[in-house]
């Protein structure tokens, strides 16, 4: 911890502890601490976003089974022949040829086009799964990082508490020092100084804190406020295995099953150059003095201008797969991209977490000493004392800030792709 920094009297002691006592305060009394694999699991129990994701493969696997059925049969009602002249006119009886007709139809498409049919159904049910999928890293993802960021604020938060009871010291140390004569009177109003501004650092650390609790909540609901327990799991990354899951990342899964249903539509448009068929059942009522007459009929299309019809909508659907081939290639190079660069971040961030362990904090440790040192035996002033434990208090909250944004990236980086649920370090 950082050394000497003291609040400065009673009255002002009372306005410090304000500060640091809203960190005790926003957890209600008696509530279950929150682990980072809790929060994990708390994530994926009706978040909506996984609801909503469900509700969509939900309903593309309904859609599934009456893709392969016929269309909806037909009846026709009517009147044939009915005269509108001569003796009989408007007779259903009087002549031979007046018939009422009930007809039942049904429109049978080719086998190639229903099996496209059902196999759009079946690649949309696909492409939900993977929407889900993706849905469900994200909220994972989202939540390890926004826990993440709450515990590395709340460690250097977790400094203040000290730094103000060093700073009350400070206070005492310098008027012992003016009742002894040595000293300039401003020395008295420095420790004070220094107060107000640890002050407003913490109040910017409580402020980002109330900031992580918010992103917390907005995945894991009221749990987010609770307290929390342990430590971010610590994980092993190999660069060579992320870089292979990257073919697999549920964003390219989605846009490949996208491509699936391209490819089911297209197979869909090709059959329709294959003619379609139906049937006719007809039964016809003439007057009693004439037999009643039933008929059969089946009716076929003609696809007598594909150039016209159907060649340009699978040229269409051809070239929108081109695109999305395209589309699915860049996508994989900017997931590369986004890894190559989060790994040289990541690289970055171990050395500086190391230099500022084994260099800077020892350096700043000793400056400090020195400083308070010279102070005290009257060679260096109390200026050049609060300088450097300020810039000690930088360097342990750098440290710390250091190793979260360290564990954010990891933790982006480990749930690439379908890493466990637990989420804990491999």
């Amino acid at each position: 911890m950082l050394c000497s920094v003291q609040p400065i009297g009673h009255r002002f002691s009372r306005k410090l502890i304000a500060f640091a006592f809203p960190l005790a305060v926003a957890v209600p009394l008696g509530a279950a601490p929150l682990s980072f694999v809790q929060a994990l699991s708390l994530s994926t129990q009706g978040a909506p976003t996984l609801a909503s994701a469900q509700a969509k493969v939900d309903a593309a696997r309904a859609a599934t089974g009456p893709a392969a059925e016929l269309p909806d049969p037909k009846l026709a009602l009517g009147v044939e022949n009915l005269p509108i002249g001569g003796p009989d006119r408007y007779s259903l009886t009087g002549d031979f040829m007046t018939m009422q007709r009930i007809a039942y139809m049904q429109d049978v498409p080719n086998r190639s086009k229903r099996d496209a049919r059902v196999a759009v159904a079946q690649a949309k049910v696909k492409q939900a799964e993977s929407a889900q999928q993706l849905s469900m890293l994200s909220v994972r993802r989202e939540t390890a990082m926004a826990w993440i960021r709450r515990y590395a604020l709340e460690q250097q938060i977790a400094l203040f508490d000290d730094l103000f009871k060093q700073n009350k010291l400070m206070e005492s140390a310098v008027q012992a020092q003016l009742a002894g004569g040595r000293g300039s009177i401003t020395d008295v109003l420095m420790p004070r100084q220094e107060a107000a501004m640890l002050s407003e650092r913490l109040d910017e650390l409580q402020a980002q804190r109330a900031q992580a609790i918010a992103t917390l909540q907005r995945w894991i609901g009221t749990a987010a406020g609770e307290a929390l327990e342990g430590a971010p799991p610590s994980w092993s990354l190999d660069r060579e295995a992320l870089t292979h899951r990257v073919q697999g990342h549920p964003d390219v899964n989605l846009l490949s099953s996208t491509g699936l249903v391209l490819d089911a539509e297209l197979q869909e448009a090709q059959a329709a150059k294959k003619p379609d068929w139906g049937v006719e059942l007809a039964y016809q009522r003439r007057g009693e003095q004439f037999g009643d007459m039933v008929s059969v009929k089946v009716t076929f299309d003609l696809p007598t201008a594909p150039t016209k019809r159907q060649d340009p909508l699978i040229a269409a659907k051809q070239l929108e797969r081109l695109g999305l081939d395209a589309e699915l290639e860049l996508l994989r190079r900017e997931h590369l991209q986004e890894l190559n660069t989060q790994w040289a971040e990541l690289e970055r961030l171990n050395l500086a977490v190391e230099r500022n362990q084994t260099v800077l904090q020892p350096l700043m440790r000793d400056k400090v000493a020195l400083t308070l040192s010279a102070y005290q035996a009257g060679k260096g002033s109390l200026v050049e004392h609060l300088a450097a434990r300020r810039e000690s208090l930088e360097t342990q909250l750098r440290f710390l800030a250091l190793q979260g944004e360290r564990q954010a990236i990891s933790a982006s980086l480990y749930f690439t792709n379908d890493a466990p649920l637990t989420g804990g370090a491999q």
